[in-house]
């Protein structure tokens, strides 16, 4: 099993790591999303409050993730769920950044227009 970091550390790792991608950025605003990456402007992945990572991804694979016990609900404290996030618990960090260039991939061609 790899030894779990703390998912700053994790993080920042997923961050240097896609900031080598066209049109990647971080942050830039204040508030939610302060350090989000973004592709185009637009948020793909974030550390949220209380360290939990969370990607935009197609609703369909929000529910598998769930589903398979790999994500959890994301409410950005508005009381709903959002459909297109997930939150990708700390137990799965080795896995973060595979999920986020997953939600690169596919915010990406969203922004495309």
């Amino acid at each position: 099993m790899m030894q779990e970091r703390q998912p700053e550390d994790q993080y920042a790792k997923v961050t240097a790591d896609l900031l080598n991608y066209p049109d990647v950025t971080v942050g830039g605003s204040k508030g939610f999303g302060s350090s989000a990456l973004k592709i185009r402007g637009k948020i793909f992945a974030m550390l949220s409050s209380g360290d939990k990572f969370v990607v935009k991804l197609p609703r369909q694979r929000v529910e598998s993730l769930i589903a398979a016990g790999e994500g959890e609900r994301f409410d950005a404290n508005h009381g709903r769920w959002m459909k297109e996030w997930v939150t990708i618990p700390v137990d799965f960090q080795d896995k973060w950044l595979m999920f986020a260039k997953e939600a690169l991939d596919f915010v990406g061609s969203l922004s495309n227009d």
